[in-house]
């Protein structure tokens, strides 16, 4: 155990596993002038911290886990570089003044409308062919981790909670592996607002005294997540339903509890939507509320689903 906020999670490798498990030095907290450091006052000082109960205990993650979340970080750069080739191209293509494509972008046949673009000199030519390539680089890099994620995800011990959660409006798979590998197993947040926190959708203040003043989210944790949580909200602005294209893509092992549990998300958050937007409030604002209450069903999903065991090691 260390101090430090609840959720924290160890990284590296096995030996660094083991070795965060107990408080380094530089983590106990110190009286300004106390220049005296030794075995033996650390040994009181952490006794002390745990009679308080200051001290938190972390969860380690496995090496599949820390295996899924390397891969999900990897698409997640791959995505990157691939909105930077596409903003290449369209730069590329405004600057020398090219007719623009009516249809939607960056489907297969706005590609070949691209193969097809042609340009006075040869060097030019080449260099837009170079963006091209580079594109398409990165969807084949962006499609390869793909694939090496949905093969891993059977054989992950999160990879229940990870199906279960696809039942939810708006996660499919990429989501739901992107917020566990980044989360963790969902049952050591005690609350579902500790959840939020944890993600940094819980409201801000900024207080002294008789003033009062309340701030946005306060934006804590890690962005990656808050992004695609509110990617997800977005599909709650509609009425709720069950589509056809969620009966395609939802994997069939999903239990009806969990089932029961996003069909009152679908009913409580579109619900939601619609009186804030009712009230006057911006679209991103009901969008932040939306994602927040969303948190609360994804950690009671946590929560009922267990992980298999992990098996011990031999």
């Amino acid at each position: 155990m260390r101090p430090g906020p609840a959720g924290t999670t160890s990284t590296g490798s096995s030996r660094r596993r083991v070795a965060c498990q107990v408080i380094a030095p530089s983590h106990i907290p110190r009286r300004a002038g106390d220049r005296v450091k030794n075995d033996h006052r650390d040994a009181i000082t952490l006794a002390r911290l745990a009679r308080a109960g200051e001290l938190t205990a972390i969860w380690v993650p496995d090496p599949v886990y820390e295996a899924m979340r390397d891969l999900v970080r990897a698409r997640h750069a791959a995505g990157k570089d691939l909105k930077t080739a596409r903003q290449r191209i369209q730069s590329f293509l405004l600057k020398h003044a090219a007719s623009t494509y009516e249809g939607k972008a960056w489907t297969g046949r706005h590609r070949q409308w691209l193969a097809g673009r042609r340009f006075p000199h040869e060097c030019q030519q080449i260099a837009f062919q170079s963006y091209l390539n580079a594109m398409e680089q990165c969807l084949s890099r962006r499609s390869d981790l793909e694939e090496q994620i949905r093969g891993l995800v059977p054989l992950w011990s999160l990879g229940t909670v990870v199906n279960e959660l696809q039942a939810l409006r708006g996660v499919a798979l990429l989501v739901a592996v992107t917020l566990v590998s980044e989360v963790g197993d969902m049952r050591r947040f005690a609350t579902a607002k500790h959840l939020m926190s944890f993600l940094g959708l819980t409201p801000g203040e900024h207080s002294s005294g008789t003033r009062v003043r309340q701030l946005g989210i306060t934006k804590a944790g890690n962005s990656a997540v808050r992004r695609i949580l509110f990617e997800a909200a977005w599909a709650y602005r509609v009425t709720p339903r069950v589509g056809s294209h969620m009966h395609v893509y939802m994997p069939k092992n999903i239990s009806q509890d969990v089932k029961d549990i996003a069909w009152k998300a679908q009913l409580r958050l579109c619900k939601r939507y619609k009186q804030l937007i009712a009230k006057g409030k911006k679209p991103q604002v009901a969008i932040t509320a939306v994602a927040r209450e969303l948190v609360g069903f994804i950690w009671f999903i946590g929560q009922k689903v267990q992980p298999p065991a992990a098996a011990a090691p031999s």
